[in-house]
């Protein structure tokens, strides 16, 4: 039975669930040819993605495909619970509350296991970290799963070295249809989104702060620029920062941009990026964001231990005032802000991450009797379907080489 905070939400959580549907036509597609042929009959898929409209879709599509589907978050703070009532009271089985406890969370987790699924949807490795250990006994019908986020899959494949990986895992982070646009263009729009809805303040002349230049920090950098913001990038990977540079953003340390930046966003999967030191300098009123999966890139205890006073200053930020007399603005809690303080990536972004994770699903039961535990890469044939659907469903159209040109592209002969 599904654990959600009030069922009452259900309709507001039903529209917001209808409004996504209609802007994402590849997963569309998708599901009619799954209510069709039913590929996942008699499975269970269990589901830990941020628990919103766009995720309660792709719960919705699987469960037409046949699947018994068990869904939950997979972070409390982006959690929006009259989606949870909404899917719940459409027979997806739910389990999310937001702001559930660490404790709370955690059971919400292990009830979505319960029912030992065949396959696993997972974001940051959540539910991978549970099967690899304490729910060990809950994987026993394991076929594989997919992995949504960069963060996730770094886990993955350490855990794939170590010899500890619980079953076959699909990278669908690394999917072109995922990481080309989900996390540039998605991140880029949904964290400037959350951003200035969350502080009504302008960006056009702010000194941004991008921590990080991977495919996510690229989005982030380039919608601030085009906002009028002046950037600073802060890499460890000197071909990033090169790249950077080259892109026309100023590269220098964390250490360098504390005192310079107005707003900052960490976008790396590390931990520690901005810590103590770094609070230390910078300047009154700066704002503080984070956009990797954990909430571990800003060391926000370490900010409450060094505050003299904490203040809610608006819903989602709190104020921290230091010694020096400086406030530093952190917004929600140092967790992924697009999510803890918006609605996440536009559903048309999403349309192509979840028709990824649909179809890979659908490779996964079909290669069951070959598949070993490790780490898989997507399909070219996955991707170039879903970008195929997608400019159609755009009413875009582009070139096809001739035999000839593949031809003259795949031989030796001038």
């Amino acid at each position: 039975m599904s654990i959600v905070k009030d069922m009452a939400l259900a309709e507001s959580g039903r529209r917001k669930i209808r409004w996504v549907r209609d802007f994402m036509p590849a997963l569309g597609g998708i599901e009619a040819r799954f209510e069709r042929e039913k590929p996942f009959a008699g499975l269970r898929v269990a589901v830990s993605v941020h628990l919103e409209a766009k995720t309660a879709n792709l719960g919705y599509v699987l469960q037409k495909g046949g699947a018994e589907v068990r869904l939950t978050g997979s972070n409390p703070l982006s959690t929006q619970d009259d989606v949870a009532a909404g899917l719940a009271s459409m027979g997806v089985e739910t389990f999310g509350i937001h702001g559930a406890s660490a404790e709370e969370y955690e059971s919400h987790l292990i009830e979505t296991l319960s029912f030992k699924p065949h396959l696993v949807v997972d974001d940051g490795g959540d539910l991978i970290h549970l099967l690899g250990g304490k729910c060990a006994e809950l994987g026993a019908d394991l076929i594989g799963g997919c992995e949504e986020t960069t963060t996730g899959i770094l886990r993955l494949r350490a855990r794939e070295r170590e010899g500890i990986l619980p079953c076959a895992m699909m990278a669908v982070n690394d999917a072109k249809a995922k990481h080309y646009y989900d996390n540039k263009y998605g991140t880029g729009q949904s964290v400037w989104d959350a951003i200035m809805h969350t502080t009504n303040l302008v960006v056009a002349g702010k000194t941004v702060v991008v921590a990080g230049y991977g495919w996510c920090g690229k989005g982030v950098a380039m919608r601030a620029s085009g906002m009028g913001a002046n950037v600073i990038v802060t890499e460890v990977d000197p071909f990033k920062a090169l790249d950077a540079t080259m892109n026309g953003f100023r590269v220098m340390t964390m250490d360098e941009a504390a005192p310079l930046g107005d707003v900052f966003v960490t976008v790396t999967g590390c931990k520690d990026v901005i810590v103590a030191r770094h609070f230390e300098k910078m300047k009154d009123n700066a704002i503080l964001t984070n956009a990797g999966h954990f909430d571990c890139e800003v060391d926000v205890a370490a900010l409450a231990d060094m505050a003299v006073e904490q203040e809610l200053r608006r819903e989602s930020i709190v104020g921290y005032k230091l010694p020096n007399g400086r406030t530093l603005n952190v917004i929600g809690e140092g967790r992924l802000v697009n999510l803890a303080a918006g609605n996440g990536h536009p559903a048309e972004i999403m349309d192509m991450s979840f028709s990824v994770q649909a179809l890979a699903l659908e490779w996964l039961v079909k290669h069951k009797d070959e598949l070993v535990k490790k780490v898989y890469q997507v399909p070219d044939s996955i991707d170039d379907e879903i970008g195929r659907v997608k400019l159609a469903a755009m009413g875009l159209h582009i070139d096809a080489l001739t035999d000839e040109q593949k031809e003259y592209l795949n031989g030796w002969k001038a």
